[in-house]
């Protein structure tokens, strides 16, 4: 005679703790969505970098794409201009990211701690 398994597993737990591992997966939804934001972020952060050193190099006519139809001669300084000001918006946004990062990392821990005391007896 073979016994079968619960088909939920998380029913003989008490609701508290039920309750708790929903928000430890909404946590770590809400987690990865972070870290595919930060990703975003970093590749944008490399890109503005990479067109800033090619700017820097170039001494002769600068042109900047604006949507993808229109290209517009511009200066060097005002296209660097405008790109150190997003790589410092861009960077304040990753340090808030990091921080957020921090702060979930703590969290969920400390809830995977709780629920797996309770699992465990």
């Amino acid at each position: 005679m073979t016994e079968e398994a619960p088909l939920n597993p998380l029913a003989n737990l008490d609701e508290e703790t039920q309750r708790k591992i929903q928000e430890l997966q909404m946590m770590e939804q809400s987690f990865q969505q972070l870290l595919m934001q930060k990703n975003a972020f970093s590749m944008e952060a490399n890109e503005t970098s990479l067109i800033i050193k090619e700017v820097e190099k170039t001494s002769g006519e600068v042109s900047r794409i604006i949507g993808n139809q229109v290209v517009i001669k511009t200066t060097k300084e005002a296209i660097l201009e405008d790109m150190e000001k997003k790589k410092k918006l861009i960077d304040t946004r990753m340090k808030t990211i990091d921080e957020q990062e921090k702060e979930f990392s703590t969290k969920i821990e400390s809830i995977r701690e709780e629920v797996m005391k309770k699992i465990q007896g």
